[in-house]
């Protein structure tokens, strides 16, 4: 009788961490919600009970949003940062693989924040570690969800897209980190009027009511590519930080996971 009870207590307790009535899903399998879907993977070596730091990543165009598109959860310089860093990662799929960042008002914010919810409502999440992150035009939906939805969101890291810098936000995380090529082709580095580079984050910095960002030298998570970083910590609140680097159109490589590392308070390590 007490084997039975110890079996019937071990099949259970994964459905109970994922609350009432929530089926299983993670990895290649989608967690569905309503007509829409998104996908999550869990960090390796987690014991299925600890609350859990999260980021949320929006996809690139078309590069998923099917029920099989995995490409996120699979991602090296993805889904390879947040396994190794006890992150959970969690990437909802855009309506036709992409997604309405354009104007305010964009249901895509909605959306967003309801897979929050869900994920919550399956994974315990550690207060003030919500981080949102994408890449080009996930990027621009990961700027629009905290201009509109984010002042629960502890930073956005944000890949080779921002929205346009003269908009006017309602929300705001608690830091943002973006990066960015000189040389991108496909969304162009956003220079100011006079070519100023801070321009990138122009927003923020108005936002945060930040002063004058200050040179942290160049840096490097792999030899073939160095990013040189500036930082504004005298603002009114918040924080930014802004990686530019010469290439083109891509995440870097252990991009995500130094940002991860600095913001989790880990030994920076790669990958």
């Amino acid at each position: 009788m007490k084997l039975l009870v110890l079996v019937f207590a071990l099949m259970v307790t994964p459905v109970l961490a994922m609350g009432p009535w929530k089926e299983a899903c993670e990895g290649a399998v989608p967690c569905p919600l309503g007509e829409r879907s998104y996908h999550i993977k869990e960090p390796d070596g987690w014991d299925g009970v600890s609350p859990l730091p999260l980021l949320m990543h929006f996809h690139g165009w078309q590069r998923q949003g099917t029920l099989q598109g995995t490409l996120i959860v699979r991602h090296d310089r993805i889904s390879g940062a947040t396994r190794k860093r006890g992150v959970l990662l969690v990437a909802p799929n855009g309506l036709r693989r992409s997604w309405d960042f354009w104007k305010p008002g964009s249901g895509d914010v909605d959306f967003a924040r309801a897979v929050l919810e869900d994920v919550k409502a399956r994974y315990q999440v550690r207060d003030k570690q919500v981080f949102v992150s994408g890449y080009s035009w996930g990027s621009n939906m990961a700027w629009r969800f905290v201009c509109e939805d984010g002042n629960d969101i502890a930073a956005l890291l944000a890949i080779s897209g921002a929205l346009d810098q003269r908009e006017t936000c309602a929300t705001a995380p608690t830091e943002v980190r973006q990066v960015y090529g000189l040389n991108d082709q496909v969304l162009r580095f956003p220079q100011g009027p006079n070519g100023e580079q801070d321009h990138a984050v122009r927003l923020r910095r108005d936002k945060f009511g930040c002063g004058t960002g200050q040179s942290f030298g160049t840096w490097q998570q792999v030899p073939f590519l160095t990013l040189e970083r500036t930082v504004w910590e005298d603002c009114i609140s918040g924080r930014i930080s802004l990686d530019i680097h010469p290439g083109g159109h891509f995440i870097p490589h252990g991009w995500i996971a130094r940002q991860l590392d600095e913001l989790l308070g880990l030994t920076n390590s790669y990958p």
